[in-house]
């Protein structure tokens, strides 16, 4: 429902921009949610843009601007007059506003910092200075604090002087006169106690929280696993530095999950082609071309070992037929083990050093697919290569040889699927790149090599 809605408005706005019906479409757009606001803007050219945006409130100005596509960002911050900017920019909730200013070349910042107010040149110096990837780099310093000492009625004035956005106001964090955390109250904690009462009587002293160099992916796991509104940063001093909220946690997992999806595909990931239709063919080129090229190398590895056994398959010509079924059967189980595998690792459901248990698990389940599949594939050849001649064998003899050595397969390939995650988290690496095409390549070594020892021993 509210999707057909978000479109209805885009078609209404677009026909009100085309009758050049700004006054309609202006007060329309100041009561419409802010991302669908945005998801039009981002549909305009740079000068209906600048005019649209500069006509808006300023109050919602910093929220739209926060939630416009990048290359639209960059077209309001070049054409909007610098003082100007400074004031939107004043608008921007803080972790977006760093993450602006960082984008930005070193020249640039420069120029644009002596226009910002104190407070938030202050704030995004602070806030750009944290490593990228950090809970630092991604947390926001719009939140509310009061001393635990303060009586109630002083705690919800200071609350109203400090006008925290109303997503963050629901929990208030604690903290003594060195700014070290101490514990959090709700809203509602506040407004059900006495006035006279001191905010630590209904102070809530267990509480979760990360540390500002903590890795951005496990802090946002920690949101999702404890279904935090939001989780405090605290620095080496315990001291309350930011906070991350929800909704830019779920951004962060979605992020690092298409950054695995996209190496376990053998794609090189890259910011630039996050997108994409906006991304040139060059570019998803560039991201492809390395794992393609690398695999098409080793892959000659199989090649040779075919060669190698070309007379084999002169007597035997049946074999050739089977070995798309043998490839095919351990790329898919070398696949599902190292999926199942980097899923556990991201999920810190395993570690390494359950690398052991991990491996004999999946042997288990290896055994129980080879078991399976070893009596279906023998079923396979007798009804369709039943009939075929062999020098001193019968059919049955060269079923079980295909049939063992798809079982084979499969069980070496969950193990070096699942191994190869494992091997890459042990060398400080990303198990994500134990990619599905550089499985699929290893297993086909590896299964050519089982297949034509089994038919030179029973067959030749």
């Amino acid at each position: 429902m509210t999707n057909t809605v978000g479109i209805t408005n885009l078609v209404q706005w677009a026909r009100l921009l085309e009758q050049q019906q700004e006054k309609e479409l202006l007060a329309l757009l100041c009561d419409a949610p802010i991302i669908e606001v945005a998801e039009f803007l981002n549909q305009q050219p740079s000068q209906k843009l600048l005019t649209l945006f500069t006509h808006l409130p300023q109050e919602l100005q910093g929220a739209i601007f926060a939630d416009l596509e990048e290359e639209q960002q960059r077209n309001l911050y070049e054409l909007l007059p610098r003082k100007d900017f400074a004031t939107i920019f004043s608008h921007i909730p803080s972790h977006q506003r760093a993450e602006f200013y960082q984008q930005l070349g070193h020249n640039e910042q420069i120029r644009l910092l002596p226009y910002l107010y104190k407070k938030d040149r202050e704030d995004v110096m602070t806030l750009s200075a944290y490593a990228p990837g950090t809970a630092g780099s991604i947390m926001s310093t719009d939140f509310a604090t009061v001393i635990e000492n303060m009586k109630v009625k002083e705690a919800i004035q200071k609350l109203r002087e400090d006008s925290p956005s109303k997503k963050m106001i629901y929990y208030i964090y604690v903290v003594d006169q060195n700014m070290q955390m101490t514990g959090f109250v709700s809203l509602k904690d506040l407004i059900m106690a006495a006035p006279d009462v001191q905010v630590a009587h209904a102070l809530h002293e267990n509480f979760i929280y990360a540390n500002i160099n903590d890795d951005r992916e496990s802090v946002a796991r920690q949101i999702e696993k404890y279904d935090l509104v939001a989780i405090p940063v605290l620095n080496e001093e315990k001291q309350l530095m930011g906070i991350v909220r929800y909704d830019d946690a779920m951004d962060v997992i979605r992020e690092e999950e298409t950054e695995d999806m996209e190496k376990f595909m053998g794609i090189v990931s890259n910011e630039d082609t996050s997108d994409y239709l906006r991304s040139s063919s060059l570019q998803h080129f560039r991201k492809r071309v390395t794992w393609i090229v690398g695999l098409f190398i080793a892959s000659i590895v199989s090649e040779l070992i075919i060669h190698k056994h070309e007379a084999l398959l002169g007597r035997l010509t049946v074999l050739a037929l089977y070995l798309p079924m043998i490839a095919g059967a351990g790329g898919n189980a070398g696949s599902q083990a190292a999926t199942v595998v980097i899923r556990a690792l991201s999920l810190s459901q395993v570690t390494l050093r359950n690398w052991l248990e991990v491996v004999f698990k999946e042997a288990q389940v290896a055994f129980l697919l080879a078991f399976c599949l070893f009596f279906l594939a023998f079923l396979k050849v007798i009804i369709l290569s039943g009939n075929v001649v062999l020098e001193n064998h019968g059919p049955y003899r060269l079923a079980f040889a295909i049939a063992l050595s798809l079982s084979l397969q499969v069980i070496t390939s969950t193990v070096v699927g699942a191994s190869l995650p494992l091997i890459a988290k042990y060398f400080n690496g990303d198990p994500a790149v134990a990619a599905s095409p550089a499985i699929t390549t290893l297993v086909d070594i590896t299964g050519m090599a089982i297949y034509f020892a089994i038919a030179m021993a029973m067959l030749y």
